[in-house]
């Protein structure tokens, strides 16, 4: 516990002094592909203590926020879920009045609300129209955000059918992010977003049916990072046994 705390004081002074830098993406991205979220919390709460952060650095640790209120949303951790998507949308509403990155803060604003349906069904009428509106609203200032084209993905791939979901629509927006994201390399050494990108893009395929596609993206992810938990442990062997089964 001692080393534990000596580890998260280190860090806060680091993120003080230096602002946000690579190792702490690095760490962010280690704990994604080794499931260690205890870390990842950790991390995003050492953050939040941080006085003064600059711009760049709120809207990183917000980008970081929506992956643990996922996660957290995922696990039934609803009331944890609940704590952190508030003071997410407190550096959501902070960011827009200084008008920075304005297409991004709606794809996560996009995202937000989103997660506010999952935790309160009832609002979803109301909110889930704000969630699409803000999304397009992300692909309209920068068309090549592929942060908006995510949230676009997400909408057509939760929203039932008979409401006009569609995977298969789903699936598309989902390309396009990929395409986007791939033009860069930088956005794919380390980022969690990426292979969370990926995931998504298998599973898409998987509910489809296309599982050739599915192995596919599963195969250049573990190629990527073959020690990756989820993907190694639980969803390359589901395709595969739905595979023998065929």
């Amino acid at each position: 516990m001692k080393s534990k705390n000596l580890y998260l004081a280190f860090l806060l002074l680091t993120l003080m002094s230096k602002g946000l830098e690579a190792n702490v993406q690095s760490e962010i991205y280690f704990a994604y592909i080794n499931n260690r979220m205890e870390l990842w919390k950790s991390i995003i709460d050492s953050m939040n203590a941080v006085q003064g952060k600059s711009n760049d650095m709120l809207l990183e640790l917000i980008n970081y926020q929506y992956g643990y209120v996922g996660y957290c949303i995922g696990f039934n951790r609803q009331e944890e879920a609940g704590s952190y998507l508030y003071l997410a949308l407190k550096n959501i509403e902070y960011l827009e009045k200084e008008n920075y990155e304005s297409s991004t803060i709606y794809a996560y604003k996009s995202a937000f609300y989103g997660f506010k349906i999952i935790l309160n069904k009832l609002c979803a009428p109301i909110i889930g129209l704000k969630s699409i509106e803000a999304a397009r609203s992300s692909i309209e200032l920068d068309k090549e955000n592929y942060l908006g084209y995510v949230q676009l993905g997400n909408i057509e791939f939760y929203m039932p059918s008979a409401f006009g979901g569609s995977k298969k629509e789903a699936l598309e927006f989902y390309l396009k992010a990929r395409e986007i994201i791939e033009k860069k390399p930088e956005n794919i050494h380390e980022n969690w977003n990426y292979l969370s990108l990926l995931v998504v893009i298998g599973q898409s395929h998987y509910y489809l049916n296309e599982y050739d596609s599915a192995k596919s993206v599963y195969d250049r992810i573990l190629e990527l990072e073959p020690g990756f938990l989820y993907v190694k442990n639980e969803l390359y062997p589901q395709l595969l046994k739905k595979m023998e089964i065929l």
